[in-house]
């Protein structure tokens, strides 16, 4: 799709959120419509209608109406999640304005931003994802273990509530950019449902299920989770999707009060979906994106069933064998508690707690290079250098370079293998509230206390292979110099990644303790509801941190020769370890007012400032110093943020419209960078946000656009970047999801689309916009069951999300590579409720 027809549809959106108003009044002029009995699809469009009034628990100082509060939120109840074809806890991040969620990687490691502040390396720095309203991790941005990758959305959620910018400042540490809240079910309505879905343009199978009731007047329980298996959207020809999850919660209520004690357990593997070779040819602004002969980039995989076993030396010197099916392999035990009692005299105590032991692995490969085998045989056996298939089919024989995997292509694959073995979190969060009846209005003080303690234990052991640039079933491939001496060890080119200076052989061994006193005022004097609050965050970093000093030979594979790869291997020097060592602190504040015109129309506005104190970032050149100290400037990012806007409620018809500005501080590290890993950047940022929705008899129809004007405006390292647009932030963002309910059937489609945006900070090469359509056809059995076909994509674009290799331009020989959105994927499902 050509980025004129990207950005009409854009504009489209935009025209039809403000013709909202207009099209409600002549609806509600046309009569006031009621459900008859039965009528069920209409009374679930009424219910989603007057969202505005829905109440609000997430980074708010109590619950209130969307429409009372002077946040910018967004709710999405559970059908609309299973409606959007959201396939991941990121992917449903895409379906609310303001955010930029790019969540091409599969079930974690997303890249998530919002209104303009930056994704300068990777995950969500400046988010917080939550579970009841309990940090998943604590920092948003771990490398290769985010806050998605430890969640699995399923039947257990209830709502999710997106807050965005504001108050997350004083209610949350560490995400003054948003706050995502996962709110599960309790069991206050006895009942349940059964999932089964199926691939059915690939492999996957699923069961989904869930299950609560009250069992008194004052104790009820919830239970649901998922199994699955499979390959999964992309081509890897392997059981890639395995495992599952249980979440279960038990409520009491008491005088004033409840008590709540949650447990959950996951276990569960997905692939890992890197960036893949592509074509990209033409112009740096005007670019043509092409799949490579064998090798579709929306469906393709480097995985293979050819390459599944890596043989390297951990952190502590022992061989370590790993398989890499495993994927994102995350494993979770948690256990947590939530408590409110009633302590008479207006005072309340709200106690909560979340202890999880968190740990996996990330194992995928990345490809470095991407050439002509031929090239790349040079490269690493000088002239004359020959190939053989490694793996596969045809292991062992010689093969022409211009005749390797069918397109004479080849890649130098970094195998990004991480193995976490200790990602636990554990935190608490007690609040106690006093309301005074003021002769002006209720007022509302709030004091609150919140630790956290994370560790990040992770092994890196990265080696390097050579691959062939196929689709589905790529072998790994062995060079020969001229004299025939073999120079890799089936496939293997290098332990290590000598391409990249050896970067990635490491051991982390930190542990980041949080500590956050805040304060809260809300006052409600007749029309107006004000509020403002502090925090004051303190954060103590220790433990240590090494890698490789050199090389040195090993018979890593233990069989009596020394092979050319097994000649110098990087090993982590834990002699060599350097301290972490600092303590930090900071003091966010936020202030905002909602005043009410009419019960329909509100105004509201808000200032903040917030800090992203930085974790293991700050390592391996990051910007922490020998002697584990960090300055001040490294170790906390600020980031300052106004916004202000417009809400319109009506039986029938919301509109939310906010104005925001922001500033942002960023230190940060691009472990992927060959010339400089280190990031020290300020920028700002300012645009407008539009979310809407109309819902009316048996049609409904929600959406949002968001339009942002970001820039560089400080860059300690590279200078020239500075009034840059900072790289994959497109101008215009937008989502429509339009529903009709005919009879026993519901129809839909989830619009998303981007404009384009620059590949790189240097602002050369460009991304293309694209425009992504997900559709579903449900037929209502009856009152119990539900029949549903679902193509998520429809009409297969293309929509990449990163370019890697590029040096900011085409290159000479067309050759890149990039991440693509996934291709059409088609599923079908039987819904049964208890």
């Amino acid at each position: 799709m050509n980025k004129h027809a990207v950005r009409k549809h854009a504009l489209a959106v935009a025209v039809a959120l403000a013709l909202l108003p207009a099209l409600a009044m002549g609806q509600d002029a046309a009569g006031d419509a009621r459900p008859g009995k039965g009528d069920t699809s209409t009374a679930k469009a009424e219910k989603k209608a007057v969202n505005l009034d829905q109440m609000v628990v997430t980074a708010s100082p109590g619950a209130l109406s969307k429409m009372s509060s002077s946040i910018s939120v967004s709710s999405l109840e559970a059908d609309q999640l299973a409606d959007s074809g959201a396939q991941s806890a990121s992917d449903i991040l895409r379906d609310v304005p303001g955010i930029r969620a790019e969540s091409s990687g599969g079930e974690g490691n997303a890249n998530i931003s919002v209104r303009g502040l930056p994704v300068a390396s990777g995950g969500g720095k400046f988010v917080q994802f939550q579970v009841d309203g309990m940090p998943v991790l604590e920092f948003g941005d771990i490398a290769f273990a985010t806050p998605d990758t430890f969640l699995r959305p399923d039947f257990n959620i209830d709502h999710v509530e997106v807050v965005r910018g504001g108050s997350s400042s004083v209610f949350a540490s560490n995400a003054p950019g948003a706050v995502f809240n996962f709110i599960t079910k309790t069991g206050q309505e006895k009942g349940g449902d059964i999932g089964l879905t199926t691939g059915l343009n690939y492999d996957s199978k699923r069961l989904d299920f869930d299950y609560g009731q009250p069992v008194s007047d004052s104790t009820r329980f919830h239970f649901g989770g998922f199994l699955r298996s499979g390959e999964g959207p992309k081509s890897v020809d392997y059981t890639a999707q395995s495992g599952g999850q249980l979440m279960a919660n038990v409520t009491h209520d008491i005088d004033g009060g409840f008590l709540r004690l949650s447990a959950q357990l996951l276990d569960d593997k997905a692939p890992v979906y890197l960036p893949v070779p592509v074509s990209i040819t033409g112009s740096n602004g005007n670019p043509t994106v092409r799949s490579l002969p064998g090798f579709n980039l929306r469906d393709g995989a480097l995985q293979s069933p050819y390459f599944l076993r890596d043989l390297a030396i951990d952190a502590n010197g022992n061989r370590k064998v790993t398989d890499l099916s495993d994927g994102y392999h995350s494993k979770v035990r948690a256990f947590g508690g939530e408590g409110k009692f009633d302590l008479g005299d207006q005072w309340t105590l709200h106690e909560q707690f979340r202890i999880a032991s968190n740990s996996g692995d990330f194992v995928g490969p990345y490809p470095a290079e991407v050439n002509t085998a031929s090239a790349l045989a040079q490269e690493i056996g000088g002239a004359g250098a020959t190939l053989a298939y490694a793996t596969g089919p045809n292991a062992g024989q010689p093969v022409a370079a211009g005749a390797v995997g069918g397109n004479g292509l080849a890649t130098r694959v970094h195998l990004f293998n991480v193995t976490l073995p200790n990602m636990d979190n554990a935190t608490n969060d007690i609040k106690l509230k006093r309301d005074f009846q003021l002769d002006s209005g209720p007022l509302s003080l709030l004091l609150g206390y919140y630790h956290s303690r994370q560790d990040i234990v992770q092994d890196w052991h990265w080696n390097t292979y050579l691959e062939t640039v196929q689709g589905k079933d790529a072998s790994l491939l062995d060079v020969y110099d001229a004299n025939g001496n073999k120079l890799t060890q089936n496939g293997l080119v290098a332990y290590g990644t000598p391409y990249w200076g050896n970067c990635c052989v490491r051991s982390y061994d930190a542990h980041y303790d949080t500590d956050a006193p805040y304060v809260s005022l809300s006052w409600q004097p007749g029309a107006w509801q004000i509020d403002a609050g502090l925090r004051y965050d303190r954060m103590r970093a220790r433990g240590s941190y090494a890698g490789a000093s050199g090389v040195t030979p090993i018979d890593v594979n233990n069989d009596g020769t020394l092979q050319v790869p097994e000649q110098t291997v990087p090993v982590v020097d834990n002699n060599a370890a350097k301290p972490i060592r600092y303590t930090k602190s900071h003091l966010e504040y936020s202030f905002g007012a909602n005043y009410l015109l009419t019960d329909e129309l509100a105004l509201f506005g808000r200032a903040s400032r917030g800090a992203r104190f930085n974790a293991d970032r700050l390592l391996f050149g990051g910007g922490l110093l020998d002697n584990g100290t960090a300055p001040d400037g490294v170790a906390v990012n600020v980031v300052k943020q106004y916004e202000g806007g417009v809400k319109w409620n009506t039986r029938h018809t919301s509109l939310f419209v906010t104005a925001f500005y922001a500033t942002t501080q960023e230190q940060n590290q691009d472990v992927t960078s060959q010339t400089q890993s280190l990031i020290s950047r300020n920028y700002k940022a300012h645009g407008l946000e539009v979310e809407g929705s109309v819902d009316y008899g048996s049609f409904s129809v929600r959406g949002g656009v968001t339009w942002t004007h970001s820039r560089i405006t400080r860059d300690a390292i590279t200078p020239a970047n500075v009034g840059n647009v900072p790289q994959r932030q497109a101008t215009w963002v937008y989502q429509l999801a339009p529903t009709w309910h005919v009879g026993d059937f519901d129809l839909g489609a989830t619009v998303l689309g981007t404009t384009k945006s620059y590949a790189t900070n240097p602002n050369g090469l460009v991304m293309p916009g694209y425009t992504q359509v997900n559709a579903f056809a449900r037929y209502n059995v009856n009152d119990r069951n539900a029949i549903t076909l679902q193509a998520d994509n429809l009409f297969n674009a293309t929509g990449l999300t990163e370019i890697d290799q590029s040096p900011g331009s085409v290159t000479a020989n067309g050759l890149n590579t990039a991440r693509s959105i996934l291709g059409r994927t088609i599923y079908a499902s039987w819904h049964y409720r208890l």
